[in-house]
């Protein structure tokens, strides 16, 4: 059996978000890696979202470092998979990602709203003061007096 390297782009997670910062990576060199497992963790100027793979494969490269911010567009990481024998660039059994990482023509996207093109993107929220490094103190809870 032949593999392939492929190169996964940092997607678009966000309406015209144009950059992230890879937080943490999830995996290292050499790691063998399943569909939809995340892979990375990444902050945009609205959240912290995990990103998963969307190949089964093993991680041959890391390409950006944790700490820096890249482009959407930018490849982020290589996955070497089988070759399924399909020249057309098509994506492995089981992805829906095509071999630059966008969907799949067909594929059926997991949140109409977002333009992710990864296979499924889970989204952690954190609050803005947590992100910012700061917490802010919750105000006191309203109780009501019983009436006399």
């Amino acid at each position: 059996m032949s593999l392939k390297t492929q190169r996964f782009p940092l997607p678009d997670v966000g309406e015209g978000l144009t950059e992230a910062e890879i937080v943490e990576w999830q995996v290292a060199v050499g790691d063998t890696v399943e569909v939809n497992q995340t892979i990375v963790e990444i902050e945009t100027a609205k959240s912290l979202v995990d990103l998963p793979s969307p190949w089964t494969g093993t991680v041959s490269a890391l390409l950006v470092e944790a700490g820096t911010t890249v482009d959407v567009g930018t490849p982020i990481i290589e996955i070497t998979v089988p070759d399924t024998g399909g020249s057309d660039g098509s994506a492995p059994a089981g992805s829906a990602a095509g071999s630059d990482g966008t969907p799949a023509a067909g594929a059926p996207r997991t949140r109409a709203p977002d333009r992710c093109s990864s296979a499924t993107a889970r989204w952690r929220r954190r609050p803005a003061d947590v992100v910012a490094g700061t917490r802010r103190a919750r105000p006191p809870r309203h109780r009501s007096r019983p009436r006399p």
